[in-house]
């Protein structure tokens, strides 16, 4: 299913909120077995249907019991206002009460006042927001996308001549001259604090992102030979 185009608004989207950060593009693989979402899953797959993934800012991933004045109940759960939506490309189910999903990121929205929670599922109206403008790369910040590049080759010659062992995979295409691209796998792949994942996700400026990558990796000492 393709995206759909910005200044469009979703009504009652799923969400599944996570503990990290899903990007335009990026590679999702989950375990789905708690009730809540084996059926919203299962439904949005049969539909070709995608739901949105949000980062939490408050609880977990899975629910947590807390005792409350009233007796047992759940952990809070909060999460940002901008999440991506989540193609769904592949499902299996390798038993009863379990599958196994992998999606593709696809655009990016926010969330619309009103989410609310029935039976431990969000959902909420969200506006789709308007996909990186194709940027191409400063000729200051090269070296973010050749140092990508290089790792990429490095990786190739370690794994085996089936690419086992390769550890990461870039999603295709790779587009090499695109700011946003490059600035989103970039941030898959280091290791930013959630937040600071969230925060460039949410930028409206791909060149901005890359710039700010380009200084995380000053910062890291980040230094890639052929």
């Amino acid at each position: 299913m393709d995206a759909p185009s910005s200044s469009v608004t979703l009504a009652q989207l799923p969400l599944f909120p996570l503990q990290s950060v899903l990007f335009p593009d990026g590679l999702l693989g989950l375990q789905v077995f708690e009730v809540r979402y084996l059926d919203m899953v299962s439904r949005r797959h049969k539909a070709g249907e995608p739901f949105g993934v949000v980062c939490l800012t408050r609880g977990h991933e899975t629910r947590q019991r807390t005792d409350t004045p009233e007796g047992a109940g759940f952990a809070e759960e909060s999460f940002h206002p901008v999440g991506t939506l989540a193609r769904i490309d592949l499902l299996e189910r390798p038993r009863p009460g379990l599958m196994l999903v992998r999606c593709t990121g696809t655009q990016r929205f926010r969330i619309q006042p009103g989410a609310r929670q029935t039976f431990g599922l969000w959902t909420a109206d969200v506006e789709l927001l308007a996909a990186d403008l194709p940027s191409s790369v400063p000729d200051e910040i090269a070296f973010a996308r050749d140092g990508l590049q290089a790792l990429m080759r490095q990786v190739a010659q370690a794994s085996g001549p089936d690419g086992e062992g390769a550890g990461f995979a870039l999603p295709e295409p790779h587009r090499w001259d695109d700011c946003g691209w490059i600035a989103n796998r970039w941030c898959e792949l280091l290791p930013l604090d959630t937040s600071v994942k969230q925060r460039f996700m949410a930028l409206e400026s791909p060149v901005l992102r890359l710039e700010l990558i380009a200084d995380a990796l000053g910062q890291m000492g980040f230094e890639i030979g052929d």
